[in-house]
This record gives C-alpha cells, structure tokens and sequence, in this order.
C-alpha cells in the first residue's frame, strides 16, 4: 500500500492564493511551492529592492513549510531559485550561503539550480522551493 498525498499547512509562511498548497507530503517526501519574500500573517511582499532581506524572508518560508512537516533545513536535498536578474545572482549567492551555512551545520549543502525567469508579483526578485526527504 501506498502512502496518501497530503497539504503541509502552516502560519510560518504565506497562504497561496490560488489553488495550490505550501506543500506537499507522501510517505517521506516533500516537495514545497515556490515561496517569496511574503510576510506569513498578511501576504504583503517585503523588502522592495533588497535582494537580500529577499533571500532571507523568502529561505525563512521555505523553512516554516518543512518545518510545519516535521523536518529541518538538513532534510532538503535539492533547492531551486528562480531571479528576476542575472545581475542579482552574486548578492543572492551571498546571503544563500550565509543562511544555510546557519541552517544545515552538517555542511551536506542541498542540491541547487538558479534559473532566471520573470515573476508573478512585479515586487519579488526572488523566489525558492524545495524538496525534501523526510523521516517517516
């Protein structure tokens, strides 16, 4: 038998307004929607122009979602961040190693692709998501 699909929901970051979840689990993984620099309580994006208080709210909902879960920043294997700038890659480089250099003290950094892309929300510079494996 196969384990069922279920929504990981949580106030530590921003309700989707559309029809997806903050994430998903079966059995031990989870994968998690692409957040962005959105204050959990009010869905306000944060920090217009500061790639990197961007990069920091945006890993922060990241984290609350595997968090809410029952996982930490260890279990992520692989991230994706997607940039509205080319430009912005070194400043997001830097405040991305700060924080999982904060977050994963094994030093087994997750996987990560960056990809450049236009954003749904003209604010968001940034935006992040996630797959992780979990204990069961």
């Amino acid at each position: 038998m196969t384990d069922s699909k279920t929504p990981v929901v949580t106030d530590g970051a921003p309700t989707p307004m559309t029809t997806f979840s903050q994430g998903v689990r079966k059995g031990g993984v989870l994968s998690v929607s692409g957040q962005g620099p959105q204050d959990p309580l009010t869905g306000a994006y944060l920090f217009d122009g500061d790639l990197t208080s961007q990069t920091i709210r945006t890993l922060d909902n990241v984290r609350a979602v595997v968090e809410a879960a029952g996982g930490t920043f260890e279990d992520v294997l692989s991230l994706r961040v997607f940039l509205t700038k080319r430009s912005d890659f070194a400043e997001m480089n830097a405040a991305y190693a700060d924080y999982l250099t904060e977050h994963v003290p094994s030093g087994v950094f997750p996987t990560r692709t960056t990809v450049f892309v236009e954003l749904p929300n003209e604010a968001m510079l940034v935006e992040i998501d996630a797959l992780a494996v979990l204990g069961r």
